[in-house]
């Protein structure tokens, strides 16, 4: 079985964050805090060893753990 490095729900929060849509858009949609969504990101960037949301996004892809 492919393990994953990010959790289902940072998974869930950057498919929403690739659509575009904002924090407070993917805490409404997921019923969860804006805090909560930047922790998840955070924790996300900090497994991936990146800067930035954009540099989690493309390491993601190249992971293959979110597709466009």
């Amino acid at each position: 079985m492919n393990k994953s490095i990010l959790t289902k729900r940072e998974k869930e929060v950057f498919s929403l964050l690739i659509q575009n849509k904002t924090t407070r858009e993917i805490a409404s949609k997921l019923k969860i805090s804006e805090k909560t969504v930047r922790n998840h990101i955070s924790n996300a960037m900090q497994k991936l060893g990146v800067k930035g949301r954009a540099q989690a996004v493309v390491e993601l892809i190249r992971l293959g753990e979110i597709t466009l």
